[in-house]
């Protein structure tokens, strides 16, 4: 197999987009699907061409990626596409999906002759756009020429995490990584929410904390998107956010671990859906913290203070 692949796309959302126009700029031939068309189409006039159904998007592919919402949607739309993939041929499974669905997806995988990987990636939308998503991947040594020209495209980094991916290596350390990322994007929502309440100036804080142990890059980021009220386009949209906290504190609930941050942090999700924030960034659960009571609650349509 020449470094050159046919790739199927599947999704083409926030993360599917990028990575499929990532994989056209590394010089692959790619094919994407989405179930909402409208959402693929953008993708033609960088080179892609736009599937009607999984089984056209992955006939004759060396290499599929499934960058859907859960791991039932990756399930039901696989066993459509399976079918139609040639044997031999490598599946890249990038959703974020819960541990049980791994072992079920790399079953359909082996009954159909495709070779899985278990291959979630960790970044949002800018890394995603610019090609430097970190893959943490688990699947056989002797298929990995075949998927290294994909992660390359891709991602900037690779972390393997075993040879057996359907032992879900890969989708547990995403796990891990995704409950420090939805804590740590909740308690910024918090403490400016707080701040706002007590008529601080969440500013000051900012400056207080600035350059100390305390500090760190995800604050200024999710800090801003909240002060500049930048929460569209999303990077990570809140309804994705509480699918994947959801995730989380099932697998730790299976694995007797109790998890009362993610807990806490899925019902925040959901709030802040219910208000009407579910398409936004996932910093838009900063929402969730006000009452309809108090001038913070009077004023909670408006993040700055």
């Amino acid at each position: 197999m020449t470094d050159t692949l046919a790739v199927a796309v599947l999704g083409t959302g926030i993360m599917g987009a990028a990575m499929a126009r990532n994989l056209v700029r590394a010089g692959h031939s790619v094919r994407v699907w989405n179930r909402t068309r409208d959402k693929a189409e953008p993708l033609a006039s960088d080179g892609a061409e736009v599937a009607e159904s999984p089984s056209e998007a992955v006939r004759g592919a060396d290499a599929v990626l499934t960058m859907l919402y859960d791991g039932g949607t990756v399930l039901d739309v696989m066993r459509e596409a399976a079918p139609a993939l040639r044997r031999g041929a490598v599946w890249v499974q990038s959703t974020t999906v819960g541990v049980e669905s791994v072992a079920e997806l790399a079953a359909l995988a082996d009954k159909h002759g495709v070779v899985f990987y278990d291959a979630p990636v960790l970044g949002t939308r800018q890394p995603a756009e610019a090609g430097r998503l970190t893959v943490l991947a688990a699947g056989p040594v002797e298929g990995r020429r075949a998927v290294t020209p994909v992660f390359e495209a891709v991602g900037s980094r690779t972390v393997w995490t075993g040879e057996d991916a359907a032992a879900g290596t890969a989708t547990r350390l995403k796990l891990v990584a995704n409950s420090w990322v939805v804590a740590v994007t909740a308690a910024v929502g918090e403490t400016l929410a707080l701040a706002k309440g007590l008529g601080v100036d969440p500013r000051d804080f900012l400056d207080l904390v600035a350059g100390g142990p305390l500090d760190m890059d995800y604050l200024r980021a999710k800090a801003d998107v909240i002060l500049e009220d930048g929460f569209l386009p999303p990077s990570f949209a809140v309804t994705t956010a509480e699918k994947d906290a959801r995730l989380i504190l099932r697998a730790g609930e299976r694995h007797g671990v109790r998890l009362d941050v993610a807990a806490a942090n899925a019902e925040r999700f959901a709030r802040a859906a219910a208000q009407g924030h579910g398409e936004k960034d996932m910093a838009a659960a900063y929402f969730a913290s006000f009452t309809d009571q108090g001038p913070a609650g009077a004023d909670r349509g408006r993040a700055q203070p």
